[in-house]
């Protein structure tokens, strides 16, 4: 829910004022933002002299300063500040700062700035060495300005390098292999925030338009097609769209639980009155739309539908408030982020409440005993994600032949999956070091080997083990699944309906429900409830944003998508209401998102009220 931090340089390279080594002709700009008292940048300093032989006149090499937070690093980069002031011959004081470093003896850096040229730190040279400090506190800004956290870290043609820092793969990027690229790219659409609803926007686009045609009875059979495993007379066997509705939207709500519970534990709704604003504000947004729609729908057979107005598509409003940029604080991105994932969780556990067929108790039992093992696991401190999917697997085959919706497992999972402590990252960084210190001072450390000992491998993995949890692991590994794969299959899967004035006849009713339950309840409901919580002391609401900000972040959740298609299949068996009610699924989605748009595009900064 944090935007992620930059990408490329803050400023291009300057040939007057930057230390360039190379031609602004040159092919391939290196920028490197590095500190003398840096081990690692000792190392890369060997890493770039080779490149620069192997490149030429190909490459443009530029250095700028990112001092560490020791006396040392910070005088050291003055020291070849001072020189090149004096001199003009920056590139000898830096090689040999680089070579000397990254411990400096007492007296080191006054011996160095002596031998290249520049002054004593006295009165008479005061104004040299305060230039000195000024270039390098303005390189530290810059790096800061272009996401360089760590030293050293590497531009490549203005793009920040986040690769290994070896030869071979500096190399490659600087090369621009095809690898390379299809990496870079695919990093930088995945980092764009919006992408998610991009795609999950062009799916169902490409299901319509594939409905709407001569293929489109083929298309909607073929996902009823019957796939699974079957052994001699037994097998498991499900229709296609009941993988994708009851399977893949499992690791979408699995994805959804670690979200919020990670919000909620470590986030910025750790605290109670934090969590209870979005909280409250979700369920008031799924009440609202529920009465409206029951209030307006004048059909006892059609009442069942109430739950497709519960739920807010996550994809779709995130990345409308992300493309609004400065204009949305981001505690209000927060906010709505929270609360359309209260709504998911929620509706989840209304279609296993309300939209589910008759159960079996045999395995309703089979799921409980699972969940205690699940349970039993986490208290025991297994801190291994493997016995958690597995455990996950035979939940959610336990919950479908109950009769329950089996995405529950992927509630349920994300619950039971362990967070840790927060690592001593300290110890764990001196404990890593004392691996590779003691890997270089072995006998033949440097002969016939081509990496480190095995022993010294898992050590490094325990360290790497320890510092992600469980369920940040997972997270980090399902998420981009769940964005890319299972969200767009699911909109393929789900959104293609018959545009036709056929399909509308009889059902205006039952769209007139849905579009207001979504587009005036959602909001009604979110601000209502609210103002509700501040008021009675249940919550505190942020400054940073404002009632009416509040109000167009309530708007956007009346986008319902994902969930609300979803409910609708399960509440309206026959073709013509299922069509009906995703044409105004769609209709009210168009609606919200453009109104809570233009509410908050409008915004002015003014005093919170």
């Amino acid at each position: 829910m944090s935007s992620a931090r930059p990408t490329s340089l803050d400023r291009p390279v300057d040939f007057s004022r930057d230390h360039v080594l190379g031609s602004a002709a040159a092919d391939i700009t290196l920028v490197e933002y590095g500190s003398y008292a840096c081990p690692s940048c000792k190392a890369a300093h060997d890493v770039v002299v080779a490149l620069r032989d192997r490149f030429g006149e190909r490459v443009c090499y530029v250095y700028r300063h990112r001092p560490l937070a020791l006396e040392d690093a910070r005088r050291a980069a003055e020291v070849a500040e001072q020189v090149s002031v004096l001199t003009g011959d920056f590139w000898r004081v830096h090689d040999a700062l680089m070579k000397r470093g990254p411990v400096f003896a007492p007296g080191d850096l006054d011996s160095i700035c002596s031998e290249f040229g520049g002054s004593a730190r006295d009165e008479a040279h005061a104004e040299d060495w305060r230039r000195a400090a000024v270039r390098v506190r303005e390189d530290a800004q810059s790096a800061a300005s272009s996401g360089a956290l760590v030293t050293p870290t590497f531009f490549i043609n203005g793009r920040r390098y986040e690769g290994a820092w070896d030869e071979a793969s500096l190399s490659e990027a600087m090369l621009g292999s095809l690898g390379h690229r299809l990496h870079t790219a695919t990093l930088d659409f995945a980092r764009w925030a919006p992408s998610t609803g991009l795609m999950l926007l062009l799916m169902s686009l490409v299901a319509i338009a594939i409905v709407n045609t001569r293929f489109g009875a083929a298309f909607e059979a073929w996902w009823h097609t019957p796939f699974g495993l079957r052994l001699g007379a037994g097998g498991y066997a499900l229709p296609l769209i009941d993988w994708v509705n009851h399977g893949l939207l499992s690791i979408f709500f699995l994805v959804v639980g670690l979200e919020i519970k990670r919000e909620f534990t470590v986030g910025r709704l750790a605290t109670r009155r934090a969590a209870a604003l979005p909280v409250c504000a979700a369920l008031g947004g799924m009440i609202a739309p529920a009465l409206i729609y029951l209030l307006v729908i004048d059909s006892a057979a059609l009442a069942h539908g109430w739950g497709m107005t519960i739920a807010t598509d996550t994809a779709f409003a995130v990345a409308l408030i992300v493309l609004l940029g400065d204009r949305v604080p981001v505690e209000l991105r927060v906010f709505l982020t929270a609360a359309v994932i209260v709504d998911d969780l929620v509706a989840i556990a209304v279609v296993a409440l309300f939209y589910s067929g008759a159960i079996d108790l045999h395995y309703l039992a089979a799921s409980v005993v699972v969940t205690l093992a699940l349970l039993a696991l986490n208290r025991a401190g297994v801190y291994r994600a493997l016995p958690y999917v597995l455990g996950g697997a035979v939940l959610w085959v336990c919950l479908h032949e109950a009769g329950l919706h089996a995405t529950l497992a992927g509630v349920v999972l994300a619950l039971l999956i362990p967070t840790r402590p927060p690592p001593n990252l300290h110890a764990l960084m001196a404990q890593a070091q004392t691996v590779f210190e003691a890997e270089a001072q072995r006998p033949g450390a440097s002969v016939m080997r081509h990496g480190l000992s095995e022993p010294a491998l898992n050590a490094i993995d325990a360290i790497h083990d320890r510092i992600e949890s469980p369920a940040d692991k997972t997270l980090r590994h399902v998420e981009p699944w769940s964005s890319y794969v299972v969200l767009p299959v699911f909109a393929l899967a789900n959104a293609g309906v018959a545009l036709s004035i056929e399909v509308l006849q009889g059902h205006g009713n039952l769209m007139l429900a849905i579009v207001l339950g979504l587009v005036l309840g959602k909001p009604v409901g979110i601000a209502l409830a609210a103002w509700l919580a501040v008021r009675l002391g249940i919550a505190a609401k942020p400054e940073a944003y404002t009632w009416r900000q509040r109000a167009g972040a309530g708007a956007l959740a009346g986008i319902g998508f994902t969930m609300s298609l979803f409910i609708a299949g399960q509440a309206f068996p026959g073709a013509s209401e299922f069509a009906a009610a995703k044409i105004s699924v769609f209709i009210a989605s168009i609606i919200a998102g453009v109104a809570g748009v233009g509410l908050l595009w409008r915004h002015k900064h003014h005093d919170v009220i």
